[in-house]
């Protein structure tokens, strides 16, 4: 599944309460019925005053022609779409978005771990669609990666995928994790996402530090040995994140 992230930053002119109002209830009944959109999820942050983006939107895709058609490329920050709803959806953007300020990722998201609905990540019987579960009312930490100095982007991916992702799977608490791996790693704007859900806050904040810090220091068990590693492939200080409350908006990959 492809999938687009919009780490999204408001206009000058909103606050986040405007933002909010405005993303919610006017652009995102346009946004769930973008051609080729098969799943659409936004994530409110948990602490807006001390987040780093004023909110996550996330469209999945089943091809990546269909995104690019949908929502331009991955080498520009902006798009201008020919079909019906997805030009209607990138005018609105205008309206409560900075859209050069917005960062944004365009990757194929492989899902490491979910016990959000029982098997919910099974291949659908019907054929290779992927059956999601619900994740609205999930805290969800989203981590965008950016390798250290002096590695490339592929040693970068070996160390995560092999060596990071079967401790950080592990991790107290986690009740998903997926990582979503750039489609156009040259125009990509990081390396990677790793995104890791929790049923409870605090249990998020114990394992991964809290909103007003990109690092964090926990004390035990596999959320303390994943920081150690960390060390090894990161340059933390150099990597946003957000830590918020996911909302499934639609999901028309056979799940629901």
């Amino acid at each position: 599944m492809y999938k687009h992230v919009a780490l999204l930053v408001r206009r000058d002119d909103l606050s986040h309460e405007e933002f909010v109002d405005y993303w919610q209830n006017n652009h995102t009944p346009i946004a769930r019925d973008i051609e080729g959109v098969v799943r659409y999820q936004t994530v409110l942050p948990t602490e807006p005053e001390h987040a780093e983006f004023d909110g996550l939107a996330e469209l999945y895709f089943e091809t990546l022609e269909d995104l690019h058609d949908a929502l331009g490329s991955s080498g520009s920050r902006d798009y201008d779409p020919t079909k019906e709803v997805a030009a209607e959806a990138r005018a609105d953007v205008d309206n409560f978005l900075d859209l050069e300020g917005r960062p944004r990722f365009i990757g194929e998201e492989i899902v490491q771990k979910d016990e959000t609905d029982g098997d919910s990540a099974e291949q659908s019987s019907a054929g290779n669609r992927t059956q999601y579960g619900d994740t609205t009312g999930l805290y969800k930490h989203s981590a965008f990666l950016v390798r250290q100095e002096g590695m490339t982007h592929e040693e970068f991916v070996d160390h995560w995928q092999n060596n990071h992702t079967p401790i950080a799977r592990e991790i107290e608490g986690v009740v998903r994790y997926a990582t979503v791996l750039p489609a156009d790693p040259e125009n990509a704007e990081f390396d990677g996402i790793a995104e890791l859900y929790f049923e409870d806050l605090e249990a998020l904040y114990d394992a991964l530090g809290s909103e007003g810090s990109r690092d964090y220091d926990p004390d035990r068990g596999k959320a303390k040995e994943a920081r150690e590693d960390v060390d090894n492939f990161l340059a933390i200080e150099e990597r946003p994140r957000f830590i918020g409350r996911e909302t499934l908006q639609v999901d028309r990959t056979g799940g629901d």
